[in-house]
């Protein structure tokens, strides 16, 4: 049920990120330290999101192998 849950909520971001950028086509300007590009507010947002979905999934990661090695030194040797 909860695989269910999962696609049901990721299909349902994924076509509003459709919809989204199916009506933004306006051009922005990033300024990066050392560049700079031009890409539409859609272009814009999906790399933002899936670096931001990267970098959770990243997080969480690491938060369970901690988790696991404080499990893990805090149960008794035999």
């Amino acid at each position: 049920m909860r695989l269910y849950f999962t696609l049901f909520l990721l299909l349902l971001f994924i076509s509003i990120a459709f919809v989204f950028g199916s009506q933004n086509n306006q051009i922005i300007t990033l300024n990066y330290l050392i560049a700079r590009s031009d890409i539409t507010v859609a272009e814009a947002v999906s790399i933002f999101s899936a670096l931001g979905f990267i970098i959770g999934i990243l997080v969480t990661i690491v938060w369970r192998l901690i988790r696991k090695g404080k499990k893990a030194l805090s149960s008794p040797q035999q």
